[in-house]
C-alpha cells in the first residue's frame, strides 16, 4: 500500500507540482539532493560561486508555485555554506522552517523531524553534532529531547516516508481547499438524486476524510446517480448498474464505473466509443481488468495523461 501511494504521490507531483511544465522527482532522493540553486566551492583560499542552472528546482519551488508563498529567510537564489557542518545545520534550520510553516496552514506532521529529510550523511554529522553538543558554543539551542539515532536503512525508509508524508500534506492544506462545492448544491436539485443518501460537509462529521474529500465524494456520487443510466441504456455487457452509495477513494472505484461515469459528464461521446463495452456487473478479476484498461483508454482519448498504471 505504501509503495502504491509513494508512486501516486510521485507521479502527481512530477506533473503538477512545477511551473513550467513537469519536472521528474524521486522521493526522497532528488528532493533532499536538490536544496539549493547555487553551488560554493572554494579554491587557493578563493570562494566560487557556481549556479546550477534555471533546471534546478527545489522542494521550496514547488511550496511557491503551489501556495503562493515563499518562507521567510529562504531565498530561491540562496546558497549554503561551504563548512559541511554548517551546510549541515542551515539545512536543518531550513527543514524546520518548512515543518513550522507547513503545520501553521494546517498540515499534520507530528512524526517528521528535520533531520529525517536531509541527506544521510549531513544526518550522520546532525548526530554527531547533538550527541558533541559540549564541545559546541551555543549547546543550549540543541537538545536530547527528540533526538533518534538510526542505522542507515533504517533511516532510509525513515526519510522515504517522511518526505511522502510532508508532500501528501503540501497536497492536504495547498490543492484539496480549491476544491468548491458551488456546482453540488444544483445537482441536488435534479430528481434523480434526491433519494441519494447525502455525505455531511461538516468538519467534524468525519475522522477519515476532510471537508474537501468529501466534497469529491459527494461529486462522485451525484454524477453516478445522474448518468449511469444514459451512460449505459445500450450496454453491450450487461443492464444498467444499480444505485450505490460511494463512501470511499478505492473499494467504490475498483471497477471502473464510477469514474466513467465522471469522464461521460464532461465528454459524452466517449460512451458509445468507450464505455458502452464496460461490464456493468463485473465478477472476474478479468472483467476489471477490462474496465480499467476501457477508462485508461479514454482518459488517452482526451489527453488526460497522467500516467496511471491499470
Amino acid at each position: 500500500f505504501f509503495q502504491k501511494t509513494l508512486t501516486a504521490v510521485k507521479n502527481w507531483f512530477t506533473l503538477f507540482g512545477w511551473s513550467k511544465g513537469q519536472n521528474p522527482i524521486s522521493i526522497p532522493y532528488s528532493l533532499r539532493r536538490d536544496v539549493c540553486k547555487i553551488h560554493v566551492t572554494s579554491s587557493q583560499e578563493k570562494i566560487f560561486k557556481q549556479s546550477l542552472g534555471k533546471d534546478t528546482k527545489t522542494v521550496y519551488d514547488l511550496l511557491f508555485h503551489l501556495s503562493g508563498q515563499l518562507l521567510p529567510g529562504i531565498t530561491s537564489s540562496q546558497s549554503l555554506p561551504l563548512d559541511p557542518v554548517e551546510r549541515m545545520l542551515k539545512l536543518h534550520w531550513q527543514h524546520s522552517t518548512l515543518l513550522a510553516f507547513l503545520k501553521s496552514q494546517g498540515a499534520y506532521l507530528p512524526h517528521v523531524m528535520p533531520e529525517f529529510l536531509l541527506e544521510p550523511d549531513d544526518y550522520k554529522k546532525w548526530i554527531k553534532v547533538q550527541t558533541l553538543k559540549k564541545d559546541v558554543k551555543n549547546s543550549d539551542t540543541f537538545s536530547n529531547k527528540h533526538l533518534f539515532i538510526l542505522e542507515d536503512s533504517i533511516f532510509e525508509r525513515m526519510s522515504k516516508r517522511a518526505w511522502t508524508d510532508l508532500l501528501l500534506q503540501i497536497y492536504k492544506v495547498f490543492v484539496l481547499p480549491r476544491v468548491s462545492s458551488r456546482n453540488i448544491t444544483d445537482l441536488f436539485s435534479l430528481e434523480s438524486v434526491q433519494n441519494m443518501p447525502r455525505i455531511k460537509s461538516e468538519p467534524l462529521s468525519s475522522n477519515i476524510y476532510s471537508p474537501y474529500e468529501r466534497i469529491i465524494l459527494t461529486w462522485l456520487n451525484q454524477h453516478y446517480e445522474k448518468n449511469r443510466k444514459t451512460v449505459w441504456k445500450d450496454c453491450e455487457k450487461g443492464e444498467v448498474p444499480p444505485m450505490r452509495w460511494i463512501v470511499n477513494f478505492d473499494r467504490d472505484l475498483l471497477d471502473g464505473l464510477v469514474l466513467a461515469t465522471q469522464l461521460a459528464a464532461y465528454c459524452p461521446y466517449l460512451v458509445a466509443t468507450h464505455f458502452v463495452r464496460m461490464y456493468t456487473n463485473p465478477k472476474t478479476p478479468e472483467q476489471f481488468l477490462h474496465n480499467c484498461l476501457i477508462l485508461v483508454n479514454a482518459m488517452h482519448a482526451v489527453s488526460l495523461a497522467i500516467d496511471i498504471k491499470v
